[in-house]
């Protein structure tokens, strides 16, 4: 190979997967005569030839991990592995930091980059240059002499939604549409563990959707299943206000009802939060196509009755708070077929503060008003400071001796 030819040297295989996957699976041939196999058997021949004394470090990137064949993950060959995960809080504000340089902001750079780097939970560093890039053209297209957050809140409508569609609805469609979407923003707004709502909108999207509302995930690793319970009826909350309003249900609520399906399984499968079926977890393995399942006919019967169980209490649940906060859905419904696009602030406006106290971090993010307030606070904090720091050197030298005198 030519990299002893160029020792030292560091030899690097991007998406190592295409041609490190588990032999015999996915696909491959078993007799040894697929291409992909043999490149793999090669790299594992030249790997155990390695040695200190060859100056060659062979380093290998991929996102499926879990399909490398064992052999390529064993010791001596890529058994040092660096996970590289989606950034946190702290590490989308830096991303940003880096992508902002060269945009003309309305702003300082590191407040939008702080706000930004609120609004893009799970986003990673690829989807952070794509908003940055989205939102300078779309400044560009109104030719605006600086790019600001209502030009970012644009740019991440686009990518989480997708592009404004110009579909023609009917009234009564609309109408649906609306209550669906004002059903999700009440039923989340007085429930205690959803995440805080940052806007509704009934712009339908290219993606499909006829409206969507965007909420702001808290950044947590734990769950009790209350606060799951608290998503899936914040999910069902749409096709709830349609049967509540109309008396009748569409198809808008289908990805409502394939996350609470995923949401209530994983509840009964991964998590052991059922007590019928017990402590056990049965996660399944993206990668086994046999269909073969492990646990027994009765063991999947029971499963299937505990979800419906689950869902039927959670939406009925769901239905009784949609009729006590029929009013509030109206209101927000008919906001929504006025404005098209209502906020966290405009929805506090409408049915009140939210009876929840939520963490002072997110409440910036998601209320303007509250952002604003902060922003307000720490200019004054600064002042004061300031002020204070002048006030104790005009009395430091007014105390002091003067040089070169005596008393």
């Amino acid at each position: 190979m030519e990299d002893r030819a160029n020792a030292p040297c560091i030899v690097f295989i991007d998406e190592i997967d295409a041609v490190g996957r588990q032999r015999g699976r996915g696909g491959m041939g078993g007799g040894g005569n697929d291409e992909r196999e043999n490149t793999l058997n090669q790299l594992l021949v030249e790997m155990d030839g390695f040695n200190p004394s060859t100056g060659v470090v062979v380093l290998a990137g991929t996102n499926r991990v879990d399909i490398l064949d064992k052999a390529l993950t064993r010791p001596g060959r890529f058994d040092r592995q660096i996970t590289v995960d989606l950034p946190d809080l702290k590490g989308r504000r830096e991303v940003f930091m880096i992508h902002l340089n060269g945009i003309k902001l309305d702003g300082d750079p590191e407040d939008v980059a702080g706000r930004l780097a609120g609004l893009t939970p799970g986003f990673a560093g690829a989807d952070i240059a794509n908003i940055c890039n989205e939102a300078a053209i779309v400044a560009a297209r109104r030719k605006a002499e600086s790019v600001t957050m209502d030009d970012f809140e644009a740019a991440i409508d686009r990518i989480i939604g997708g592009l404004e569609s110009n579909k023609i609805m009917s009234v009564d469609e609309k109408s649906i549409v609306a209550h669906h979407e004002a059903g999700h923003a009440v039923a989340g707004w007085f429930l205690e563990h959803a995440d805080p709502l940052l806007k509704v909108t009934i712009i339908p999207r290219s993606s499909g959707a006829l409206g969507y509302a965007q909420y702001l995930p808290k950044e947590v690793f734990l769950r009790t299943q209350d606060q799951i319970m608290d998503i899936v009826m914040m999910a069902l909350a749409g096709r709830a206000a349609e049967e509540v309003f109309f008396g009748r249900v569409t198809t808008g609520a289908s990805d409502d009802l394939k996350r609470v399906t995923q949401l209530v399984y994983s509840t009964i499968q991964v998590y052991g939060m059922n007590s019928r079926v017990g402590q056990l977890a049965f996660p399944k393995d993206p990668n086994d196509f046999s269909g073969e399942k492990p646990y027994s006919d009765a063991t999947a019967e029971a499963m299937d009755e505990e979800a419906r169980n689950i869902v039927e209490n959670a939406y009925a649940k769901t239905v009784a708070l949609v009729r006590e906060k029929k009013h509030e859905v109206e209101t927000i419904a008919q906001m929504l077929l006025e404005k098209e696009t209502i906020t966290h602030d405009m929805v506090s406006d409408a049915i009140g503060e939210r009876p929840f106290t939520g963490h002072k971090v997110y409440d910036e993010y998601v209320s303007q008003k509250k952002a604003n307030k902060a922003n307000k606070e720490k200019a004054e904090s600064e002042k004061a400071d300031e002020d204070a720091s002048e006030e104790k050197k005009e009395e430091d030298s007014g105390n002091g001796l003067e040089p070169g005198l005596a008393l």
